[in-house]
């Protein structure tokens, strides 16, 4: 008996190519949104700083007023980083490993930065150490300042940045557990040795990674510094600020040329994050691995 082959045609091709179209139009979608508010934006800053040359470009970054903005802007970034550093470490130390009444609160605590605009933190200080503040009196006795000089400032970043370690290393250390805490304590080993052998290397890649967040914001920031720091020219005017100003007084090249700094810091924390990101996975594959 002959049997005829029926072929019936798959309908796989169509739904392949039409897959395909998806894909590509989401690919595209996305590069032209990363074209248009990235690499555009970013190409602009550095045809207008070097668009009178290399000697106004180096000669607006070697200005007074900007090397001044520049020191600024790494002090504030040299003490509140390891500050924030600290508390990230402790706070996560304290959510992960240990239940306490509160421990829900002091979480929406931490959070609270994100939700709170800039702006409004720096009232805030205003308010607190103002001149007609609420301490401002007693600390004119004694003559210390804090709004419109360098504590304001530093006071107003920690503000801003104090959750980026925290919120990175609360989960991570969720993750991990304390069992091998617990074995090492067990075997003799003191708390700070602990936590250097068992805890650190465990979340050094978050750490890291939180770190370095911390560090772009607190070099980025503008509306809360913006209020404390009363703008005063080579004292209490960061990078940002200097940006803001320059271009105001249609010193574009200063502007852009400070702007530009900004941008290379902004693209350098880009590629480190991607490179954190990569090793953090790498380790988690070696270890489920092993």
């Amino acid at each position: 008996m002959n049997t005829t082959a029926i072929h019936i045609p798959s309908a796989k091709p169509k739904a392949l190519t039409d897959s395909d179209w998806v894909r590509h139009g989401f690919i595209g979608l996305t590069l032209l949104i990363i074209g248009l508010f990235l690499i555009l934006p970013l190409a602009t800053v550095l045809i207008e700083a070097f668009s009178k040359g290399w000697t106004a470009y180096a000669g607006s970054l070697t200005h007074p007023d900007t090397l001044a903005a520049i020191r600024l802007t790494l002090l504030t970034a040299a003490v509140t980083v390891p500050l924030t550093t600290f508390f990230g470490i402790s706070a996560a130390w304290a959510i992960a490993r240990f239940d306490f009444r509160g421990k829900n609160i002091l979480i929406t605590l931490i959070d609270l930065p994100f939700s709170v605009s800039p702006v409004i933190a720096g009232l805030i200080y205003v308010l607190m150490f103002g001149a007609r503040g609420w301490f401002g009196p007693w600390l004119d006795d004694y003559d210390i300042k804090i709004v419109f000089a360098v504590p304001g400032i530093i006071l107003a970043t920690l503000f801003v940045t104090f959750p980026f370690v925290a919120r990175e290393l609360i989960p991570l250390m969720q993750e991990m557990g304390h069992e091998e805490e617990e074995a090492a304590l067990s075997l003799g080993a003191s708390g700070l040795r602990t936590f250097f052998k068992v805890t650190l290397p465990n979340i050094k890649w978050g750490l890291l990674y939180g770190v370095l967040l911390c560090n772009a914001r607190a070099m980025g920031e503008f509306g809360a510094v913006s209020v404390v720091s009363g703008h005063i020219r080579g004292l209490t005017n960061t990078l940002p600020l200097h940006v803001e100003i320059t271009y105001n007084e249609y010193d574009f090249v200063g502007s852009f040329a400070s702007a530009s700094l900004l941008a290379a810091l902004a693209v350098v924390t880009l590629v480190v994050k991607s490179y954190l990101e990569w090793r953090q996975t790498l380790d988690r594959k070696v270890s489920g691995d092993a």
